[in-house]
């Protein structure tokens, strides 16, 4: 990447898991504490795990953490603890799908959240996170901010990241502990994107 790119504030999401995310943390790795501006993390207590495994107290790093409700997991409603196609029979049975199948991007849960409320708590947090990096797009100042929560709700953060319709058809994998890297292009706060294949800052 270019060297005005490294200085581009970062939008950094992880998937909570217990893996070997303490890899990817410290000075010249993907997660450096000390350019983190901001940390938003979903209460659920894997979320808050992986995060105190990634950023112990001990580390001595100061950063604003913010634990919100807007990353925590698509509530499924009546469909908690069912697997998506115990929830395609129970439709079918109940008289709902007659002419397609039950999809959770378009249809949403009953009981739960529809795709329009996802959207509207992603995209609240993502103004959030544009103001706070907004007047460093040029590396003024460390500014990137960490995200911690959980599978489906970042792939719809991305999606939303992306100006995509979370129901738009990008297949995605992120796996338990993993980590993603969104930044902006051109140092354009209206220019969201999403890095593919992530290059190491310089060791300086």
């Amino acid at each position: 990447m270019s060297d005005q790119e490294a200085l581009t504030p970062r939008v950094i999401i992880v998937r909570h898991g217990l893996l070997y995310l303490a890899n990817f943390v410290g000075p010249g790795n993907i997660l450096d504490p000390c350019s983190l501006v901001h940390v938003f993390v979903s209460p659920r207590v894997r979320a808050v795990q992986t995060f105190e495994l990634l950023l112990p107290a001990s580390c001595g790093v100061v950063t604003e953490v913010t634990y919100t409700d807007e990353l925590t997991e698509w509530n499924y409603g009546n469909y908690e603890g069912l697997k998506d196609q115990e929830i395609r029979v129970s439709r079918k049975n109940s008289g709902l799908d007659k002419h397609s199948e039950w999809d959770i991007w378009s249809d949403g849960c009953e009981g739960g959240e529809s795709k329009q409320q996802v959207t509207g708590r992603l995209d609240r947090l993502i103004s959030q996170i544009k103001e706070i990096q907004k007047p460093y797009m040029r590396g003024e100042k460390p500014a990137d901010v960490l995200l911690v929560a959980h599978g489906l709700i970042l792939r719809c953060f991305l999606k939303r990241w992306l100006g995509c319709s979370i129901n738009d058809p990008l297949e995605m994998i992120l796996a338990p502990g993993a980590i993603a890297v969104l930044s902006y292009k051109k140092n354009d706060v209206n220019k969201p994107a999403f890095h593919v294949g992530v290059a190491l800052p310089s060791r300086k």
